[in-house]
């Protein structure tokens, strides 16, 4: 059984977070809100947790596209070789904001993810998901929650996000009603933007 918890996006209460950090310190699955769609997320440094994820989605972990949630761009040179000065103020103008930025990878990449030459990179503009990677002290890897209905790509009731997930992540956060387009995808991992996937956020940031 998940735990439950309601977090107000407008000022989360730090009580509500601190148990948020707790559950994925401990290797725990959380679903979450974002500036886009609700996300399943853990710690990025821990392998069981990621393996979870990876078994949920039905993917090996060594291929998964998951993206990095990230509190800012100070610890970029962790997950990304170093980029030029306009790809970065390209990144700085548009985050946070409803975009995922795919970059080269770096050597410091988890051990799951060594070998990928690329990353996905995301600074939601949600101050609940913000606080969460704030407090974890780094960021949470991350897949959109979808949904089998044909004409309903993503959830965005959180009690029926409950209901679905109830036995299979260890918390859900009620952040309110979710949005149902995903993020924008803009690969830079060239230099040049190439858009991947038309979403939220605009894609006309050249």
């Amino acid at each position: 059984m998940a735990d439950f918890i309601k977090i107000y996006e407008e000022n989360p209460n730090p009580r509500e977070i601190a148990k948020v950090v707790n559950v994925l310190k401990r290797g725990g699955l959380i679903i979450y809100p974002t500036d886009t769609v609700y996300g399943l997320g853990c710690d990025i440094n821990n392998i069981k947790a990621l393996e979870r994820v990876a078994r949920i989605k039905g993917i090996k972990l060594e291929k998964a596209n998951f993206s990095f949630i990230c509190h800012d761009l100070s610890n970029l040179s962790d997950y990304v070789k170093q980029i030029d000065t306009s790809v970065f103020k390209l990144l700085k103008r548009n985050l946070p904001g409803a975009y995922t930025f795919i970059l080269p990878g770096s050597k410091q990449l988890p051990n799951p993810f060594k070998k990928r030459k690329t990353v996905g990179i995301r600074i939601p503009e949600n101050n609940i998901a913000l606080d969460i990677v704030k407090g974890l002290g780094n960021p949470i890897i991350s897949t959109s929650i979808h949904d089998e209905d044909e004409i309903i790509e993503y959830t965005t009731d959180p009690e029926l996000i409950l209901e679905k997930w109830d036995n299979l992540v260890d918390l859900v956060i009620d952040g309110g009603y979710g949005g149902n387009e995903p993020s924008t995808v803009i690969d830079l991992s060239d230099g040049e933007p190439v858009l991947v996937r038309e979403g939220k956020g605009n894609p006309d940031i050249y």
